[in-house]
């Protein structure tokens, strides 16, 4: 219950300062409670709609997710980010594919603006494809987890979206790496991309978190990529450690 007051903390802060923020969901199995249910109950009327995201995503019976849908616009959050949720662990998905889900959705709450997800990771023709299509039934993506050694990765894959003239805004991935402890990478790794090796050499070299982190959006803004969340926050100076990234990133 800590960790949600302190999240919930953060999220008016941020939002009260303009920052946009996202609310994952159960995404690699784990229980989780609603989090649609605790931003309704929990967030008051001082923090703007506008500015929350949740996540939902395929892991839930069919009917759920389509209620899910409606409940969040029904208490007044304009855009939802719909996906698929880690095959691996956890109850199986309720589609085989999130854009059938968006599809379903769009045919409940056409005004919802909805989020995909695409991955530079994977073939970059192949996801710009994907993120192109007619099917993908989204206004925006976000993307997996990528870093400044990505850079190469993200120019390709950007290059590729751009070529299709698909007109959705992507919305790229970046962690904030708060140390280079090995169990903790490895952790990470069980279900995102890390550069284990760089961060280590980079931490040893004496950078710092917001160094690591400022480094990625100032490269991948290079790469091609003009928007960005970011995961991983300190729930403590949430505010004040975000002010410090974007100014060593000169944005």
């Amino acid at each position: 219950m800590d960790a949600w007051i302190d999240t919930y903390h953060a999220v008016r802060r941020l939002t009260r300062e303009g920052t946009c923020v996202c609310l994952t969901d159960s995404a690699v199995g784990i229980p989780e409670e609603d989090n649609l249910r605790h931003l309704t109950a929990n967030l008051g009327p001082d923090a703007p709609r506008e500015r929350v995201v949740p996540f939902l995503t395929s892991k839930h019976p069919f009917e759920y997710c389509l209620s899910y849908a409606d409940r969040a616009w029904q208490h007044g959050f304009p855009a939802l980010v719909v996906l698929g949720g880690d095959r691996r662990v956890g109850p199986p998905r309720s589609v085989e594919h999130a854009w059938q889900l968006r599809k379903a959705i769009r045919a409940r709450q056409p005004d919802l603006v909805l989020g995909g997800w695409a991955n530079p990771h994977a073939d970059p023709a192949w996801q710009a494809d994907l993120v192109a299509s007619a099917d993908f039934t989204a206004e925006f993506f976000l993307t997996q987890i990528v870093s400044h050694h990505d850079a190469a990765r993200v120019e390709r894959f950007v290059r590729e979206v751009d070529r299709r003239g698909a007109g959705r805004p992507g919305v790229f991935g970046v962690f904030y790496y708060r140390s280079a402890r090995p169990a903790t990478l490895a952790l990470l790794r069980e279900f995102l991309p890390v550069p284990a090796e760089e961060l280590t050499r980079e931490f040893e070299a004496g950078a710092t978190p917001v160094d690591v982190c400022a480094r990625t959006l100032r490269t991948l803004g290079d790469a091609g990529a003009r928007h960005f969340y970011i995961s991983n926050l300190p729930l403590k100076r949430t505010s004040e450690t975000l002010a410090e990234v974007l100014g060593r990133a000169g944005i």
